[in-house]
This record gives structure tokens, sequence and C-alpha cells, in this order.
């Protein structure tokens, strides 16, 4: 079995910088991920507040970094492979995923999170028939036709202003009283002129072959709308269930608990970005990712 110093577990932009942060001091390290590197970073469009870049995409900005890993000294990189069990004992930590067992004496989480379903009639059954979960992956398939992006956050204005410069006739629909998405990108909406339904449920996706329609309600009126595809925008979840075998403190919003350091209730485990909750920007992942190989690098010289 394989010996390492950091595992990380999750090859977004907080692993990703966990790993250079690791690499950069002599630690022994690999990255673990069940995708490739980036993973769902990969499908932001554009991004206007990362440091350092006007416009950048998710999968630019990913691949310099995978390039800036390069430089550094870590033994191994990356291996895409599914994690599927953390075990405490031996070494401290043993991994097993689908294909080898690793033995680490430190652990650092950065699993992210996965986009919430809206769980409505219709969903499952036209998932890749109009119903889809990534604007950059599928929006030229509806280039000049009426589609909705369900979701009142900065992710959803985000692909709604990427789906209307496709050419697409955006509709956002958001279940709460006014948008989640910070002032800058709701005045991008106004200025584009996309309208926005508040207060307004999807109720059951319909269709034939695929998407021809939606059930929306808003107050006590139901009506049907004729659309072409649906875009799933809602909130994330944090990925959590490997964590939950650790006996890693959660937060109210199932969320993985840290101090300032990055630090977990268990010792020499520690997590970073969007599984830890607060602020989900990449500056910030990237910075507790940082903070985390940095702690754990501390305390293995104890």
């Amino acid at each position: 079995m394989e010996k390492y110093d950091i595992i990380i577990i999750g090859a977004g932009p907080a692993g990703l910088t966990a790993g250079i942060y690791a690499g950069r001091q002599g630690t022994s390290a690999l990255i673990l991920d069940k995708d490739a590197a980036g993973g769902k970073s990969r499908e932001i469009a554009k991004m206007e507040n990362y440091p350092g870049f006007k416009e950048i995409s998710g999968s630019e900005l990913i691949d310099k970094m995978n390039d800036q890993m390069q430089n550094t000294v870590l033994e191994e990189f990356n291996h895409v492979e599914t994690i599927a069990k953390i075990e405490e004992g031996e070494y401290n930590f043993k991994i097993n995923t689908i294909k080898n067992t690793y033995l680490s004496k430190t652990l650092i989480l950065t699993t992210g999170t996965i986009r919430k379903q809206l769980n409505v009639k219709g969903e499952e059954e036209f998932k890749g028939r109009g119903v889809s979960y990534c604007a950059t992956c599928d929006g030229m398939f509806f280039k000049g036709k009426d589609i909705i992006v369900a979701g009142g956050g900065n992710t959803t204005l985000e692909e709604a202003l990427f789906l209307n410069n496709l050419g697409c006739n955006v509709t956002i629909i958001h279940k709460k009283s006014k948008l989640k998405a910070e002032e800058f990108l709701q005045n991008k909406i106004t200025e584009k002129e996309i309208k926005v339904l508040l207060n307004t449920k999807i109720e059951e996706i319909k269709g034939e072959q695929i998407v021809s329609s939606v059930i929306i309600k808003k107050d006590s009126e139901v009506r049907e709308i004729p659309i072409n595809g649906i875009f799933i925008s809602e909130d994330y979840k944090p990925q959590n269930t490997l964590v939950k075998e650790l006996n890693i403190e959660l937060d109210e919003t199932n969320h993985i608990k840290t101090d300032k350091n990055q630090r977990t209730n268990i010792e020499y485990v520690y997590a970073a970005g969007d599984v830890c909750g607060g602020l989900k920007q990449w500056v910030v992942a990237c910075a507790e990712g940082a903070i985390a190989a940095t702690s754990a690098y501390e305390d293995l010289k104890i």
C-alpha cells in the first residue's frame, strides 16, 4: 500500500490549491477524485470576480491551476478513482478506492457540493431530453428556443446570461420573493431584459419524447407554459457521505465544521471549500485550501 503525508480528496479549486501548497512544502501528497480535475467548476462559462483576471472561464482557470501543479514537487498529481471507504487506523487513515488502497498521515477534504434537484414529476424522465443541469454543456442545443432557468442565486443568473448570449429565449423562475444573486448580476439581467418570475414554483415537467411544457404555480394560480428545455440551477448541497464515516462534526446545514485553520474535530483531518459552507466563491475555496495544507504541514512537524 502506498503511503503519503497528505491525501486530498477532491480536485476542485480548493483541492488543487491544497495540492500546490502541499507540494511546495515538500510533503508527499496525492489528490483523489472520481472525476477529472475541476469537476463542476469547468461548467462555469465566465467569471469576472476572480482576482487577476478581468474575465475567465472555469475550464481556463482549472487548466492554469493544473499547469501550476506540474511545477510543484508533488509525488503524484491526481488519480481518478472513486473512494469506497475511509477508515481510521494504521498510518492514521486508510483510503480504499475501487482500484487501490492508500495510507495517509493526514486528510484534506475538498469534496465540494452537488446541485439539488427540483424533485418534481418529469424531472428524472426527461433528463438529457430537455432537462439539463449544465448550461455550458447543453446550451448550444437550445439556441433560438424557449427555455427556463430554475433558481435564484449567482450561478442561476450567470447561466441565464450565458444562455441569453447564445441566443436562447430565457425565463428565470424562482420560488422565493426575491433573487439571492449579487446586485451586479441582477442589474445585468435587467439590462438584457431577461424575464424573471418570482414566487413561482415548478410543479411538473411535461412532454412526450422531449420536454414541451412545464406546470407552474404562483400563489393559487396554476398554469402550463410551453418550453423547449429547462436548466435546473438550484442551490447546492454538501457532498458529505464519506466524512460521516469518520464522525466529523457537521453544522446545522450539513456542511463540515472547521476552525479558522480548517481543522475539523478529528485530529489530522482538515476541510476546505464549498463543503465547509460559507461564501461559496473560488477565491474563498483557494484560500481555505492553502490554509488546510499549511495546517496539515504544521501538525505533521509536531
